[in-house]
């Protein structure tokens, strides 16, 4: 941490540098020392881990902060956040990305704290649908923080890109967000899970996702720090 630190302000004071590398440093400064707030629990932004699947999602809003980009699916997310935990054990979770739902709205944002593994099928040998045979997951795994103002839902995490949803179990679906909070519910890391509602998950889904996924960082930023900027002023 302090290493960071001294080599930032190194670059402000004991090298000739111009204006623009000042401001870059400034901006970094400032990042290193935001308080992120979520549900009256302050965290320092720099400990946090902000975990997408694509680096569409993410944009070039949170090029700035720790990042990681997993890939698509539950075991491409499981891999790459259990590594990330290993090497770098962050003091908040936060995973942001994309959703198709015909419960919410497009453009909407929900705060998932329930999440059901929906291609999680095996009645046949009596074990209840979603449920995890043997493993004393329930089958609606309940995790994570909530966030003032933005509604909640229970996301169905799944292998498959959701284009004729008709489950009532889920109000909207994904395909990594379950394993992550899993993960991070048995690694004790407080978690905030933000999806971005691009599609229906009807028929029209692969064309409204490829239309919207780019609107979703801009939202996030709004919610995580541009409102939290002016609530401080």
């Amino acid at each position: 941490m302090w290493g960071k630190l001294i080599s930032l302000l190194n670059v402000l004071f004991l090298r000739p540098c111009n204006a623009s590398i000042i401001a870059i440093t400034l901006k970094q400064l400032l990042y290193y020392y935001y308080m992120i707030t979520i549900s009256g629990q302050s965290y320092v932004l720099d400990h946090a881990l902000f975990v997408f699947a694509l680096d569409s999602e993410a944009g070039d809003a949170f090029h700035e902060v720790n990042k990681l980009v997993t890939g698509i699916g539950k075991v491409s997310a499981a891999i790459a956040l259990t590594r990330a935990i290993h090497q770098q054990r962050p003091s908040l979770i936060i995973n942001l990305g994309s959703a198709g739902s015909n419960h919410f709205k497009k453009g909407e944002v929900v705060c998932c704290t329930r999440f059901i593994q929906r291609d999680m099928d095996v009645r046949g040998l009596g074990f209840e649908l979603y449920e995890t045979p043997l493993s004393g997951i329930p089958v609606v795994l309940e995790y994570g923080l909530t966030m003032d103002d933005c509604v909640q839902g229970t996301v169905g995490t799944g292998d498959s890109f959701e284009m004729n949803h008709a489950v009532t179990a889920y109000n909207l679906v994904d395909m990594e967000a379950y394993p992550l909070a899993l993960i991070a519910k048995q690694e004790n890391i407080p978690f905030l899970c933000l999806k971005y509602i691009s599609d229906g998950a009807d028929g029209e889904a692969a064309d409204d996702w490829t239309l919207h996924v780019h609107r979703a960082a801009s939202s996030f930023h709004s919610m995580l720090f541009i409102d939290k900027a002016a609530d401080r002023s």
